[in-house]
């Protein structure tokens, strides 16, 4: 099948739109009832019949959630983190809750150093002052079961049984694989496959996430069906005995005996004295919109301070896609991320001066260093003291006005490598993050949260709800985010456009894990920019190059002052958007 949708495309291309922009993929997907905008067209179905049958929000994107770390491990699943904000109609509030886990508390920086090393040493490879990206030092407690039963507790109206009885009976029955994460399966076996001399133990992951072939197994291609019935044993016990089951129970100790057997530092009590927090979002107001974020240890703040940057210039006047629009919104970025890199960390551990940075006299000072003519060559972090006193995103909505944005994550790829015996999920990678610089804000220490990537997104107008989105993807998110909401507000672009309008990603800033800057950078530009302003571009200093793909995953679901929502799903995945 997949030969035949290829084989006869020849010269021909996508036919034409006759409402709309002419490029947009579809409409915007319209209901009045409720909405599930996620990146898998069977979770998203799944979580609309939650809605159907009383569920919240929440009880959908718990739903979402589950089915997507099921059907696709190559991005998330309950071996990772999550962070969400959601809208309480019945308060008037948002709320923030940052689920994301901690290092092991047996483990100090010198040891960490020391054990870095080793690993490198073991594999054969040239030792770094960086965290490998797989196996057991790249593993942080995940966060995600804790995040579900927090949000569950609070918002909740379906018993968690019921929320997550689709994943269990998709893990038990199977399901086929989607193009996408078909393509992304295979590279992330392959490349576990690569950095085998990293990883402790292999053999559970060729055994969750391979299909039998007689050659060793394969990755499942597209339309092949995948069951995961370690995964729906698991999930069934959550639904059973609840959180504590994860961090306290059975799966708690079967993880401790895993990284024992292994060589890991991860044990009992790092599982058992976890625990998530509710958070007060962060906001700046935008042309009129409030846009809110959550604080560090995520990136959210990144995007509230280009917004702070960019709203001295008159984007529209410039133009969607032209040379000054995007020079200024270029170097926002540049200048937000060199912040980022000096002073985005676990706020338990390291100060961040967060409403320095946030600040109208901040962004003033740090605009003054962009010049629309050409880029700044010399950017660095600024001193806000003075002012201070592979990733999923999904979004819901139910009948109540009641909006979830949920961002869930593995971090990098398909996560460490390691696959806990008979448990059906592999653990993030998440502790690749840290730095191992003493002096840095963000530098390993026990029990302390990495700097994290996941970020999601909520804009309110007068007081109500607009909307609630995501777009995931490292650190394309919150370069995505600002342009998504210029898009928007700026630009005049609907829900579905605005995710389908042509992206750019800016690379090169210094790092929070202490990777320093590369100068201007590189700018990956997609197709849809015209030629022109590229040479523009390159003319003004920029270093710009064709898009590999990277752009990220958006999702979106918007609330019109009649109450009727209006979802857009990302074109350049497999996703969906579901309403009633």
């Amino acid at each position: 099948m997949a030969g035949l949708s290829t084989s006869a495309l020849g010269q021909m291309g996508r036919g034409d739109r006759y409402s709309g922009a002419p490029w947009a993929t579809r409409s915007p997907v319209l209901a009045q009832h409720g909405m599930v905008a996620s990146e898998q067209p069977l979770a998203s179905e799944a979580a609309v019949e939650i809605l159907k049958h009383g569920g919240s929000a929440i009880d959908a994107a718990i739903a979402a959630n589950a089915m997507i770390g099921l059907m696709q491990p190559v991005l998330n699943g309950i071996g990772g983190d999550l962070f969400a904000i959601v809208y309480d109609p019945k308060t008037h509030k948002l709320y923030g809750y940052n689920g994301s886990g901690r290092s092991a508390r047996d483990r100090d920086l010198a040891k960490m150093t020391a054990e870095v090393e080793v690993a490198y040493k073991r594999a054969g490879m040239p030792i770094t002052q960086h965290i490998p990206s797989v196996g057991s030092l790249s593993v942080t407690v995940p966060g995600t079961v804790d995040a579900w039963f927090a949000l569950h507790q609070k918002f909740g109206r379906l018993p968690m049984v019921q929320d997550l009885t689709p994943a269990i009976h998709y893990a038990t029955i199977g399901f086929p694989v989607t193009q996408l994460v078909a393509k992304y399966w295979r590279r992330g076996m392959a490349n576990f496959q690569e950095k085998k001399g990293l990883i402790e133990e292999l053999d559970n992951a060729r055994h969750t996430y391979l299909l039998p072939d007689g050659h060793g197994g394969h990755a499942p291609a597209e339309g092949e069906i995948y069951k995961n019935h370690d995964l729906a044993q698991t999930l069934t016990l959550l639904a059973r005995d609840g959180r504590d089951a994860f961090y306290k129970g059975a799966i708690a100790q079967t993880m401790d005996a895993y990284f024992k057997r292994i060589g890991g530092d991860l044990r009992y009590v790092d599982f058992a004295e976890h625990h998530g927090e509710w958070v007060q979002p962060l906001s700046v107001n935008y042309r009129g919109y409030d846009v809110y974020e959550l604080p560090p240890n995520s990136q959210g703040a990144a995007v509230l301070q280009m917004l702070q940057v960019l709203k001295a210039y008159d984007l529209k006047k410039m133009g969607a896609g032209s040379a000054d629009a995007l020079t200024a919104m270029l170097e926002a970025k540049r200048l937000a991320y060199e912040d980022l890199a000096k002073w985005y960390a676990d706020p338990a551990f390291a100060h961040v001066p967060v409403n320095g940075l946030l600040s109208d006299d901040y962004a003033a000072r740090r605009r003054k260093l962009i010049n629309l003519s050409h880029a700044n060559p010399d950017i660095g972090p600024g001193d806000p003291k003075l002012q201070d006193g592979d990733t999923i995103y999904l979004t819901t909505a139910d009948k109540d006005g009641m909006m979830v944005s949920l961002i869930q994550s593995n971090y990098r790829g398909m996560g460490s490598g390691l696959v806990p015996d008979h448990l059906g999920f592999m653990f993030q990678d998440r502790g690749e993050l840290y730095s191992l610089d003493p002096k840095a804000a963000n530098v390993y220490a026990p029990g302390k949260r990495p700097f994290q990537t996941i970020i999601p997104a909520f804009i309110m107008k007068d007081g109500l709800p607009f909307m609630s989105f995501g777009l995931m993807g490292g650190d394309m998110q919150p370069q995505g985010h600002t342009q998504i909401i210029t898009d928007i507000i700026d630009f005049g672009m609907n829900v579905q456009e605005a995710g389908d309008a042509a992206r750019w990603r800016h690379t090169g800033n210094a790092e929070p894990t202490g990777e320093p800057s590369q100068g201007i950078g590189k700018v990956q530009m997609e197709s849809g920019f015209e030629p022109a302003v590229k040479t523009e571009l390159v003319r003004r200093g920029y270093d710009v190059v064709p898009g590999t793909g990277e752009f990220g995953g958006y999702q979106a679901i918007m609330r019109a002052p009649n109450g009727v929502y209006w979802g857009a799903s990302e074109m350049r995945k497999d996703g969906e958007v579901v309403g009633y």
